[in-house]
C-alpha cells in the first residue's frame, strides 16, 4: 500500500510543478506579449497549485512528519496568489504591480518549498 501513495505523492508532485510552470510561464508569456493582462494559463496554474498543494499535505504514507509551519505558509501564499488571478483574470489589463506581485509571490512559494527544511 506505501508503493501506491507513494506514487500518488509523486504524480501529485509532478502536477503541482506543472501548475508552477503554468503560472510562471503564462505569466512570462503575457509580459513579452506587451499587455500586462492575467491569462488562461496563469488561472489554471494557480488553481492545480492550490489543489495539489493541498492534496500533498495529507500523509499519504510517510514514514516521517510534515512541517505544518511551511505548509502553513505555503498555503496562505497560494491563496493569495490565486485570490489575485481570479478576481482580475476578466479584467483588459492590470496593475503592473498587482501583476509582478503575482510573479514575485510564486517564486517565493518556490523558495519557501526548496530552501525551508
Amino acid at each position: 500500500m506505501i508503493r501506491g501513495m507513494n506514487a500518488l505523492r509523486l504524480i501529485l508532485l509532478y502536477a503541482h510543478l506543472i501548475g508552477f510552470a503554468l503560472l510562471l510561464g503564462g505569466a512570462v508569456a503575457q509580459y513579452l506579449s506587451g499587455t500586462i493582462r492575467i491569462n488562461t494559463a496563469m488561472l489554471w496554474g494557480a488553481v492545480t497549485q492550490l489543489v495539489t498543494g493541498v492534496a500533498l499535505s495529507a500523509p499519504l504514507g510517510r514514514d516521517y512528519d510534515l512541517n505544518y509551519t511551511k505548509i502553513s505558509v505555503k498555503l496562505v501564499v497560494a491563496v493569495a496568489i490565486f485570490v489575485m488571478v481570479f478576481f482580475s483574470r476578466k479584467r483588459e489589463a492590470v496593475n503592473s504591480g498587482h501583476f509582478f506581485a503575482i510573479v514575485g509571490l510564486t517564486l517565493v512559494n518556490a523558495a519557501v518549498a526548496v530552501f525551508w527544511r
